[in-house]
Parts: structure tokens; C-alpha cells; sequence
């Protein structure tokens, strides 16, 4: 490591100090210039005269409607903030995303792999899956609801509501009956004729538990050949007398071995795709 003399430490110091004022007084020597010319450009045809020390109140004006400064632009604003913030649960609670992620988390249990691939390359696959999936309903979204909204043609709430239906069609076609109906009796909803007349807030938690039973049952599948691998891996050691020997060390080349030989994630992805009902 290289070692500087006291003396020479503080003369670069000194250099390094006077280099960062004279930068200082230029930058702020362009400010001060900036906004001169900004005050002389706004106040060109005021004369210097004297006048009295009068101070006017400050008028604030908060108008609503569509006169210029209206409040519309600050909701909108807020609107899309709120969106963007609840967007991962609205990602997670709402679409396919849920089943995907975990039928890929079994799918590297079964073979062993703790890490392989890594997370953000499941989580990417998912969301990529997740958009193809989706597309025809967030289609119908910006077709219903978004295109609308922006040429002025319905409100913000029947924009809402708009975009509501393609999801809500969406997730009751995934969500078993029984779920529905053990949201319903939770929430005391005695008689319904109708799927539009089942709140959202019953649909939205029915459609996670669906969508965690369907992974489950999907994962449960995939594992069934890899224990298969597993079990007589470790019957060969234990007749061969290798106690010491773990039998994950010894299956997993077979297994995956034998997942690239079925074209597993053809097979898989596949299959995943078309166990939704769009």
C-alpha cells in the first residue's frame, strides 16, 4: 500500500480543496446569472420607482372540472401512482403469475437443484408466461377501459369497473365453486343468482387458494418419477453396502438426465399454459 507524507497529504489536500471552490463559485456564480435573466425577462417592463410597503394576501384558487389547473391532473396523477405501488400484488393476487412461480419452484425441488436455475430467472419466466397468458384479458382492458378513459369518453370509476370485468371473468374461470362458496358463507352472503353480483373481494382470495390447490397438484405430479430415481438410487447404495454415501449426490445426475431426455420444460411449460381456462 502505497504511503503519502504528512506534508505532501496536506498540500494535496489543500489543492483538491482549492480546485472544489473555484468550482463552487463558478456553478454558482452560472446560478445566480440564470435566474437574473430569469427576473429581468419577467419584470422587463416594470420601471424602478418607489412604492409603498403594501403586502397582498396570497390567493390560492383550487378549481375542479376542466378550467386549466384543475384538480383532475393531480387525481390522475395520484391515481397511477396508487397503481403502480399495489401493482406487484395486483400481479401476484390477479393473474397467473401465482401457479406458475410455484409449479417452477417444484420443479427445481424435484430434481434436487437448490438453486439452479436462480430465482430471478424463475421469476422472470414467470412473469414472461404470466404476460402471454394474459394478453387477451389486458387486451380487452386497454380495448374496454384504458382507450375510453383517455379519449374522455366514460369517467375514472366506469373505467374501473371496466377494467373489472375481463379480470374478474378471468379469475372465476379458474376458481372452483367450493372456494367461491366458502368466501361467500365467511363474508354471510346467503343467496347469489348471479357471478356478477359475487363481490370481488369474495373472487380475488377463492382464486389464490385455487390457483395454490391447482400448483400443488401439478407439483405433486412431477415429483412422482424424480422419487421414483430417488428410492432405487438409495436401495442399489444400501445393497451395495455405501451407508455413507448420500443418496441425493448420486440421483441427481439421473435425474436430470432423465428430465432432459423427456424435454421436461417443453412438457411442463407446456402443459401449464393450457391448464388455464381463458
Amino acid at each position: 500500500m502505497i504511503q503519502m507524507k504528512p506534508d505532501t497529504f496536506r498540500i494535496t489536500l489543500k489543492k483538491c480543496l482549492a480546485v472544489f471552490l473555484v468550482v463552487f463559485a463558478v456553478l454558482l456564480f452560472c446560478n445566480t446569472q440564470s435566474m437574473a435573466a430569469e427576473i429581468t425577462g419577467t419584470t422587463e417592463d416594470a420601471e424602478t420607482t418607489e412604492t409603498d410597503d403594501v403586502t397582498e394576501p396570497l390567493n390560492l384558487t383550487l378549481t375542479m372540472g376542466d378550467e386549466e389547473g384543475s384538480l383532475s391532473g393531480t387525481l390522475q396523477m395520484l391515481l397511477v401512482l396508487t397503481v403502480i405501488s399495489l401493482a406487484p400484488s395486483i400481479l401476484v393476487m390477479m393473474t397467473s403469475f401465482t401457479r406458475i412461480i410455484v409449479v417452477l419452484h417444484f420443479v427445481r425441488t424435484a430434481l434436487g437443484l437448490t438453486s439452479t436455475p436462480p430465482n430471478n430467472v424463475l421469476i422472470g419466466l414467470s412473469l414472461f408466461l404470466t404476460f402471454f397468458i394474459m394478453s387477451p384479458v389486458f387486451s380487452r382492458v386497454n380495448t374496454e377501459a384504458l382507450e375510453p378513459l383517455a379519449a374522455g369518453e366514460i369517467t375514472q370509476e366506469e373505467a374501473i369497473e371496466a377494467a373489472m370485468d375481463p379480470m374478474r371473468e378471468f379469475m372465476i374461470n379458474q376458481t372452483r365453486e367450493q372456494d367461491i362458496q366458502l368466501f361467500l358463507d365467511i363474508a354471510d352472503i346467503d343467496s347469489v343468482s348471479d357471478w356478477d353480483d359475487i363481490p370481488t373481494t369474495v373472487i380475488i382470495p377463492a382464486f389464490i387458494i385455487s390457483e395454490l390447490r391447482a400448483a400443488f397438484i401439478i407439483g405433486f405430479m412431477i415429483y412422482i418419477p424424480f422419487i421414483i430415481i430417488d428410492m432405487v438410487v438409495a436401495s442399489t447404495l444400501m445393497s451395495m453396502g455405501m451407508m455413507m454415501l448420500p443418496p441425493t449426490t448420486i440421483s441427481m445426475p439421473f435425474k436430470v438426465l432423465l428430465f432432459i431426455m423427456a424435454d421436461g420444460w417443453n412438457l411442463i411449460i407446456g402443459q401449464l399454459v393450457q391448464s388455464f381456462i381463458l
